[in-house]
């Protein structure tokens, strides 16, 4: 009888994915920034994105309209 290892690989929509920037501007201002995420977050942060985008749209497109008044 052989044993199996009992080691499992985590769901890749669960592995962890950091970034790094920096931005120097003159000698006096540096900007730093760093970020971890899961690709399960970058979903859900791309919906809402986009949910936030098209909402935005409609809302433009309501506030251009004349507004017609009630008669009566």
């Amino acid at each position: 009888m052989t044993q199996q290892s009992l080691t499992t690989q985590p769901h890749f929509l669960s592995v962890p994915q950091r970034a790094e920037a920096s931005l120097r501007l003159g000698r006096g201002v540096r900007l730093r920034a760093r970020v971890e995420t899961t690709p399960a977050g970058l979903l859900a942060i791309g919906g809402l994105v986009a949910a936030i985008l098209l909402s935005t749209a409609r809302i433009v497109d309501a506030a251009r309209r004349p507004r017609q008044l009630p008669r009566g």
